[in-house]
Protein backbone atom coordinates (compact mmCIF):
# COMPACT_ATOMS: atom_id res chain seq x y z
CA UNK A 1 0.00 0.00 0.00
CA UNK A 2 1.30 3.46 -0.92
CA UNK A 3 -0.38 6.76 -0.13
CA UNK A 4 -0.15 9.65 -2.61
CA UNK A 5 0.91 11.96 0.21
CA UNK A 6 1.95 11.61 3.84
CA UNK A 7 3.19 8.04 3.27
CA UNK A 8 5.79 6.63 5.67
CA UNK A 9 7.25 4.03 3.28
CA UNK A 10 6.27 1.13 5.55
CA UNK A 11 4.10 -0.56 2.93
CA UNK A 12 1.31 -0.55 5.53
CA UNK A 13 -1.37 1.89 6.61
CA UNK A 14 0.39 2.25 9.99
CA UNK A 15 3.75 4.00 10.13
CA UNK A 16 5.13 1.95 13.05
CA UNK A 17 6.80 4.98 14.63
CA UNK A 18 8.19 6.44 11.40
CA UNK A 19 7.08 9.91 10.45
CA UNK A 20 5.16 10.83 7.35
CA UNK A 21 7.13 11.82 4.27
CA UNK A 22 6.49 15.53 3.56
CA UNK A 23 4.37 17.23 2.56
CA UNK A 24 2.07 16.30 5.40
CA UNK A 25 -0.14 18.11 7.90
CA UNK A 26 1.02 17.14 11.39
CA UNK A 27 -0.75 17.05 14.76
CA UNK A 28 2.01 17.32 17.39
CA UNK A 29 1.79 16.64 21.13
CA UNK A 30 4.04 16.88 24.17
CA UNK A 31 2.09 15.22 26.96
CA UNK A 32 2.64 16.08 30.63
CA UNK A 33 5.21 18.76 29.81
CA UNK A 34 6.21 21.81 31.82
CA UNK A 35 3.84 22.49 34.70
CA UNK A 36 2.03 19.22 34.00
CA UNK A 37 0.49 20.72 30.87
CA UNK A 38 0.15 19.11 27.47
CA UNK A 39 1.49 21.20 24.59
CA UNK A 40 -0.13 20.63 21.21
CA UNK A 41 -0.32 22.14 17.76
CA UNK A 42 -1.17 21.46 14.15
CA UNK A 43 1.88 22.09 11.98
CA UNK A 44 2.21 23.00 8.32
CA UNK A 45 6.00 23.40 8.66
CA UNK A 46 6.41 20.12 6.70
CA UNK A 47 3.75 21.17 4.19
CA UNK A 48 0.07 20.35 3.97
CA UNK A 49 -1.94 17.44 2.66
CA UNK A 50 -5.30 17.48 4.46
CA UNK A 51 -7.35 19.45 6.99
CA UNK A 52 -6.88 18.40 10.63
CA UNK A 53 -8.67 19.50 13.80
CA UNK A 54 -7.51 18.83 17.40
CA UNK A 55 -10.13 19.28 20.12
CA UNK A 56 -9.24 18.85 23.82
CA UNK A 57 -12.00 17.43 26.03
CA UNK A 58 -12.26 17.52 29.83
CA UNK A 59 -8.98 19.32 30.38
CA UNK A 60 -8.11 22.03 32.86
CA UNK A 61 -5.33 24.55 33.06
CA UNK A 62 -3.83 26.19 30.02
CA UNK A 63 -6.35 27.41 27.50
CA UNK A 64 -7.63 24.02 26.22
CA UNK A 65 -8.60 25.54 22.86
CA UNK A 66 -9.25 23.61 19.66
CA UNK A 67 -6.72 24.15 16.90
CA UNK A 68 -6.10 23.00 13.39
CA UNK A 69 -6.30 23.77 9.74
CA UNK A 70 -9.84 23.43 8.51
CA UNK A 71 -9.59 24.49 4.88
CA UNK A 72 -8.36 22.73 1.75
CA UNK A 73 -5.11 24.55 1.03
CA UNK A 74 -4.37 22.28 -1.94
CA UNK A 75 -6.76 24.21 -4.18
CA UNK A 76 -4.99 27.54 -3.57
CA UNK A 77 -1.43 26.22 -3.20
CA UNK A 78 1.17 28.27 -5.10
CA UNK A 79 2.17 26.41 -8.26
CA UNK A 80 5.82 26.12 -7.16
CA UNK A 81 4.73 24.28 -3.98
CA UNK A 82 1.90 22.20 -5.44
CA UNK A 83 2.07 18.40 -5.63
CA UNK A 84 -0.29 16.85 -8.17
CA UNK A 85 -1.24 13.19 -8.40
CA UNK A 86 0.41 11.12 -11.11
CA UNK A 87 -2.01 8.98 -13.07
CA UNK A 88 -1.65 6.69 -16.03
CA UNK A 89 -0.79 3.17 -17.12
CA UNK A 90 2.56 1.47 -16.66
CA UNK A 91 5.52 3.77 -17.18
CA UNK A 92 3.44 6.59 -18.67
CA UNK A 93 2.54 9.08 -15.95
CA UNK A 94 0.48 12.17 -16.58
CA UNK A 95 0.30 14.92 -13.99
CA UNK A 96 -3.25 15.59 -12.95
CA UNK A 97 -4.36 19.17 -12.46
CA UNK A 98 -5.71 18.23 -9.03
CA UNK A 99 -3.27 19.03 -6.24
CA UNK A 100 -3.00 16.40 -3.50
CA UNK A 101 -0.55 18.31 -1.29
CA UNK A 102 1.26 21.58 -0.84
CA UNK A 103 5.00 21.50 -0.06
CA UNK A 104 6.67 23.78 2.41
CA UNK A 105 9.07 26.30 0.86
CA UNK A 106 11.89 24.50 2.70
CA UNK A 107 11.08 21.22 0.98
CA UNK A 108 10.42 22.83 -2.40
CA UNK A 109 13.57 24.96 -2.57
CA UNK A 110 15.96 23.56 0.07
CA UNK A 111 17.00 27.14 0.90
CA UNK A 112 18.20 27.75 4.49
CA UNK A 113 16.19 31.01 4.54
CA UNK A 114 12.98 28.98 4.23
CA UNK A 115 14.21 26.09 6.41
CA UNK A 116 15.36 28.33 9.30
CA UNK A 117 18.68 26.51 9.22
CA UNK A 118 22.39 27.37 8.98
CA UNK A 119 22.73 31.16 9.43
CA UNK A 120 18.93 31.53 9.60
CA UNK A 121 18.33 29.39 12.70
CA UNK A 122 17.00 32.01 15.13
CA UNK A 123 13.74 33.95 15.31
CA UNK A 124 15.69 37.13 14.46
CA UNK A 125 17.29 35.69 11.31
CA UNK A 126 14.32 33.65 10.07
CA UNK A 127 11.25 35.84 9.69
CA UNK A 128 8.05 34.62 8.01
CA UNK A 129 8.34 34.23 4.23
CA UNK A 130 5.71 34.93 1.60
CA UNK A 131 5.06 31.15 1.62
CA UNK A 132 4.65 30.80 5.40
CA UNK A 133 2.34 33.83 5.31
CA UNK A 134 0.23 31.98 2.70
CA UNK A 135 -0.14 29.04 5.14
CA UNK A 136 -0.80 31.35 8.12
CA UNK A 137 -3.50 33.31 6.33
CA UNK A 138 -5.26 30.08 5.31
CA UNK A 139 -4.91 28.47 8.75
CA UNK A 140 -4.26 31.14 11.41
CA UNK A 141 -4.14 28.70 14.35
CA UNK A 142 -1.64 26.29 12.73
CA UNK A 143 2.15 26.48 12.75
CA UNK A 144 3.32 27.99 9.47
CA UNK A 145 7.13 28.08 9.96
CA UNK A 146 9.72 27.18 12.58
CA UNK A 147 9.31 30.25 14.80
CA UNK A 148 5.53 30.62 14.74
CA UNK A 149 5.06 29.81 18.46
CA UNK A 150 3.03 32.79 19.69
CA UNK A 151 -0.22 31.97 17.86
CA UNK A 152 0.19 28.27 17.23
CA UNK A 153 1.09 26.37 20.42
CA UNK A 154 -1.73 25.47 22.78
CA UNK A 155 -1.70 24.01 26.30
CA UNK A 156 -4.12 21.98 28.35
CA UNK A 157 -3.83 19.78 31.42
CA UNK A 158 -5.23 16.31 31.84
CA UNK A 159 -7.33 16.29 28.66
CA UNK A 160 -8.45 13.70 26.18
CA UNK A 161 -7.90 14.75 22.57
CA UNK A 162 -10.14 14.20 19.59
CA UNK A 163 -8.24 14.36 16.30
CA UNK A 164 -10.45 14.81 13.25
CA UNK A 165 -9.07 14.33 9.75
CA UNK A 166 -10.92 16.22 7.02
CA UNK A 167 -13.42 17.89 9.38
CA UNK A 168 -16.42 19.78 8.07
CA UNK A 169 -15.96 23.56 8.17
CA UNK A 170 -15.58 24.53 11.82
CA UNK A 171 -16.73 27.97 12.93
CA UNK A 172 -16.16 28.11 16.70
Amino acid sequence: MVCLTGDCASGKLECSGAGAIPPATLAEFTLNGAGGLDFYDVSLVDGYNLPVLVVPRGGRGGDCSPTGCLVDINRACPRELSVAAARGNGSVKVRSKTAVACKSACEAFGDPRYCCSEGYNTPDTCPPSVYSVFFKEACPRAYSYAYDDKTSTFTCGNADYIIVFCPPPYTR
